[in-house]
């Protein structure tokens, strides 16, 4: 109970900052990244400040086994970059640069109401499904 309160507690506060931070507007996601046109920088301050706050969580994660509610810490062992990986980092970059949102802000906007998540949502598993279908045929 207590693990699925705070992770609802911290699904709330990044959805608050995803909001606060323009992360959910789409027109501001699109000029952060047209970085040849009216590039708007200040998506990349946003990124900056939670890759900060990331490092220094993740640094404290691996000095500990168990986290502060006591469960047991699993941190991801893959290091290697395969084929795979780049390819689907391709299609996440192409449908987040055609559509100025990505996964995490479509939740967000889902929630506000926006016309553009009744879109993207259905679209996003759509393809999750796609993919549970070929992946085995693919591998």
């Amino acid at each position: 109970m207590l693990k699925n309160t705070i992770g609802l507690l911290v699904g709330l506060i990044f959805g608050f900052g995803l909001l606060i931070s323009g992360m959910t507007n789409p027109e501001k996601v699109l000029g952060f990244l047209d970085v040849f046109g009216a590039w708007d920088i200040s998506l990349a301050l946003v990124m900056g400040g939670g890759l900060a706050v990331a490092l220094v969580g993740v640094q404290l994660a691996r000095r500990q086994k168990l986290s502060w509610i006591g469960t047991e810490i699993d941190m991801p062992s893959k290091t290697i970059i395969t084929k795979r990986l780049v390819i689907g980092a391709m299609l996440f970059g192409i449908g987040w640069g055609l559509v100025g949102i990505c996964p995490g802000p479509g939740i967000v906007l889902l929630g506000t109401g926006a016309w553009q998540a009744f879109v993207f949502i259905p679209a996003m598993i759509v393809g999750m499904l796609a993919f549970q279908w070929l992946e085995p045929k693919i591998s």
